[in-house]
């Protein structure tokens, strides 16, 4: 069996260096907004290259708290228009409506799955006020261009990097383009903890200063409360964890760059469509995603074969029952992708023959179509 992802195995292979933080915490007697966090915000905006990080309870918190500080600061009002790739995780759809505010889906790029600057230039109104840029499955959206488009028309730019550490463009990494991003360490991220965590980076101090108010029921003094806020706060446990686990981030990256390329150069099914890279740095691979019209069917061959495949994401926002006020969308693009998309085995511990193993059955399953499709 080849699972999917081996979460016991990724973590194992820095297993002694967990248990050594963890116990630096239980032994400290402090496990809310101590030292660790400290610690790990500090480390995490200087590897993003940003000013400030703020830790927070999950990725989902850090889109919808930077959308609600940017409401506190003046900046957006209810109603106001965000624009957002149709195909993306639900979490970037939730972020924006939790605020009131209107998502507007538009079609992806359909060599990268990330946003298109032409589809965002046609879908601007005088209502557009932000730009929810997501870098999916680990490769940046084209950020010099979106940041321009922001400029020209006075847009806030908000980064969902949840799938996108480490991911830089042009000596720039995901988290350090847009006026403000929010990241998820779910325990499967590229970055992850051993539990819920994320953070927002941002270069705004009156932004940092606002989030990290929100984050605490709205308050920077212990009873003093500015803000109708939240309790969203990075634990020091997780901050531990992930302070040993940024320290190997670049080293695993590496490793998925290499299983990226072999499946790249040894997949020659012409059924299934390979990934497309725009820049040598700009993907992480978080995710390893191929296309075919035959996804169910090559999803079932292979687990009958032992190997263990996702699907991301086997439906759009637009089709949830959650956003039926949305299903009317003309989205023929996205509904295609997500019929199509089959997610092969990635990480950092899955080793070289394993993924010749995937390469192999995939290439023989061209047959099997042959075949079904002759009989």
């Amino acid at each position: 069996m080849i699972p999917f992802l081996d979460l016991k195995a990724m973590n194992g292979h820095y297993r002694e260096e967990l248990l050594q933080a963890a116990t630096r915490v239980v032994d400290s007697g402090w496990y809310i907004q101590g030292q660790e966090v400290k610690a790990f915000e500090q480390e995490f905006s200087e590897y993003c290259g940003t000013r400030h990080c703020i830790g927070v309870a999950n990725g989902l918190d850090a889109l919808i708290l930077v959308l609600r500080a940017w409401k506190e600061l003046g900046k957006l009002e209810e109603d106001d228009e965000v624009i957002v790739p149709a195909n993306t995780y639900i979490a970037s759809i939730l972020a924006i409506t939790e605020n009131n505010l209107k998502p507007v889906l538009v079609e992806p790029a359909e060599s990268t799955y990330n946003l298109c600057p032409d589809n965002i230039a046609r879908a601007i109104t005088p209502r557009t006020k932000a730009i929810l840029a997501v870098h999916l499955y680990g490769q940046l959206a084209p950020m010099s261009e979106i940041m321009a488009l922001a400029e020209q028309h006075n847009l806030l730019v908000l980064e969902d990097s949840a799938q996108a550490h480490g991911a830089s463009s042009k000596d720039k990494k995901a988290g350090n383009w847009g006026h403000a991003s929010g990241f998820s360490f779910y325990p499967g991220k590229n970055l992850g903890a051993l539990g819920d965590a994320g953070a927002i980076t941002t270069n705004d101090d009156a932004l940092a200063e606002t989030l990290r108010a929100l984050g605490n029921y709205g308050s920077h003094h212990k009873y003093r409360n500015i803000y109708q806020g939240v309790n969203s706060r990075l634990d020091e446990m997780q901050a531990a964890m992930l302070r040993v686990k940024l320290r190997h981030l670049d080293a695993d990256t590496a490793h998925r760059r290499k299983v990226a390329s072999l499946y790249r150069d040894k997949i020659t099914n012409p059924c299934v469509l390979l990934p497309q890279v725009t820049e040598q740095n700009s993907h992480v691979w978080h995710l390893f995603v191929v296309r075919t019209a035959y996804r169910d069917e090559l999803q079932r061959y292979l687990s009958e074969q032992g190997i263990q495949t996702l699907i991301h994401y086997p439906i759009p926002p637009h089709k949830q029952q959650a956003y039926a006020q949305l299903a009317d969308r003309h989205l023929p693009l996205t509904e295609k992708i997500h019929d199509e998309v089959l997610s092969l085995p990635i990480s950092p511990v899955i080793n070289t023959d394993d993924v010749a193993q995937v390469c192999e059955l995939i290439n023989r399953f061209q047959h099997a179509v042959e075949h079904k499709t002759t009989s």
